[in-house]
């Protein structure tokens, strides 16, 4: 099953509209137990009302009459009274023997079958063994809700002579009526706090997360190559302080990192640059060695072939020389970074002038156009060419038909610059490091040449790719994005 985290916000506001939903819930159920509480407790109070009136009324029966009271004569002392007090109390009267047995009924003969005409044996037992010699029933007969007491009728002695029964129908329709009536106007008000609460909380939770928002932005732009701004306190809560702090901390750390990186980097390519540069000044240096030590065994002022001697001599001395020139101008070359000055140049044209140096019928040039404008160094621009061509000269040397191609051409989006030749190609396995410094696959050099280019070319927005299979040919691409060029 597909399970996520929700984001903080989400879970402030959700948490939030649930706490005023679950209130409300709360609210609205404690209300309706109140309600029907006190309805009971109503009821009940009227039952007991109507019972202490309808008593007091008999009673004064009791004490107005002829016939002797007792139990025999209630069913006559009653017989018509009963009705009286009906119409008085707007009440049902049941009047009941002591053994249970239905004396008097105000009730209309038609509904005499709904009334019991004897107690139930339990009811007469409660009623007796009750303290306060009372007995209130629970029913409900098709779905109405009906409560009915049973008391004892007392003589001028306080002698039980009869039982006096009360059916009193609950009459809770005004009670549901303002209960629905209350329920409806609490929705309204739970309705209008409800969406007064989803906003407050989005509003809320938007704030609160605002400052780890901008927290996880700046993190998330956090680089080592560049400087990171800190955090201000005054854009924060207190609460969130020290995770700023920590932040600041981390980016302070994280700069003299970086500081600290960069110059065991630079040490460590410096170091690397001593060694080559050592390395490479060394091996002129041996010959130089060895042919001065035998210049000067052999030297022999009276030999006769001594000015041939001298001058082999001299001719070995300034090859090697030569050779730590060489050495000393490739360094130079590669330590100096490209010009950021961009010319409106012609490609084609310049590309043209830095084929013309080799003056050799092998290479040939393919433009699609006579003019393709570019915003580069022109020195830079020939540098790169005339390193990519002699690689592919050097790469071509040993075949009989070697072809050079230059071409040049545009896409939509970039310039494309394409070396390709004929030549031995370049194992698959050594096209990554092929722009790596000191990296080559000749036997002489020092591997610095396509280093540079491609320091240049990244320096101009560009980008280098090496294409080549083994005895097949290489073919070096270069692309510039048209926002560095314009064509016409």
């Amino acid at each position: 099953m597909f399970n996520y985290r929700r984001s903080l916000r989400t879970r402030i506001f959700i948490s939030m509209i649930a706490l005023v939903v679950g209130a409300s819930i709360l609210i609205a159920g404690v209300t309706i137990y109140q309600f029907t509480e006190e309805a009971e407790e109503l009821h009940l109070e009227k039952l007991n009302r109507k019972e202490n009136a309808i008593r007091a009324n008999i009673n004064y029966v009791l004490r107005t009459t002829t016939y002797p009271v007792d139990e025999e004569n209630l069913s006559l002392i009653f017989k018509e009274k009963i009705y009286e007090i009906q119409d008085i109390h707007n009440t049902e009267i049941n009047i009941y023997d002591l053994d249970g047995y239905l004396l008097k009924s105000s009730f209309a003969t038609f509904y005499m079958d709904s009334v019991q005409t004897r107690m139930a044996p339990e009811k007469l037992e409660t009623l007796e063994n009750s303290a306060s010699k009372k007995y209130v029933e629970n029913f409900k007969i098709n779905d109405q809700n009906y409560q009915s007491s049973y008391t004892y009728i007392l003589d001028n002695y306080f002698k039980p002579i009869g039982i006096l029964n009360l059916p009193y129908i609950e009459d809770d329709g005004f009670l549901q009526r303002e209960l629905r009536g209350f329920l409806i106007l609490l929705s309204e008000v739970y309705l209008f706090m409800l969406i007064a609460a989803i906003v407050l909380a989005y509003f809320l939770s938007k704030y609160i997360t605002s400052s780890l928002q901008s927290i996880s932005k700046k993190i998330t732009k956090t680089r080592l190559d560049q400087a990171n701004p800190k955090i201000s306190y005054n854009e924060i809560s207190y609460e969130i302080k020290p995770l700023v702090k920590a932040y600041n901390e981390m980016i302070d750390e994280l700069e003299e990192s970086a500081a600290k990186l960069a110059r065991t980097e630079r040490e460590e390519a410096w170091r690397q640059m001593a060694r080559q540069v050592a390395h490479e000044i060394k091996n002129p240096l041996t010959p130089m060695r060895l042919s001065m030590q035998s210049f000067e065994r052999n030297f022999d002022p009276g030999d006769p072939a001594i000015e041939t001697k001298v001058q082999e001599f001299s001719k070995t001395i300034i090859q090697q020389i030569d050779n730590l020139s060489a050495i000393a101008g490739a360094f130079s070359d590669f330590a100096k970074m490209p010009a950021q000055q961009k010319e409106s140049l012609n490609a084609v044209e310049i590309i043209k002038l830095a084929l013309d140096i080799f003056n050799d019928n092998k290479i040939r040039l393919i433009s699609e156009k006579d003019n393709i404008q570019i915003k580069f160094d022109r020195s830079q621009l020939i540098r790169i060419i005339t390193n990519l061509v002699k690689n592919a000269i050097q790469a071509t040397e040993h075949l009989e038909s070697p072809l050079i191609t230059v071409s040049i051409f545009t896409s939509e989006d970039d310039v494309i610059i394409t070396v390709e030749d004929n030549g031995v190609g370049v194992p698959e396995e050594m096209q990554e490091r092929i722009f790596e410094p000191r990296f080559t696959t000749k036997s002489s050099g020092m591997g610095l040449g396509l280093g540079m280019v491609k320091n240049i070319v990244e320096t101009y927005k560009g980008d280098i790719k090496l294409t080549s299979k083994p005895d097949e040919g290489s073919i070096f691409t270069l692309k510039f994005p048209k926002s560095q060029t314009y064509d016409i």
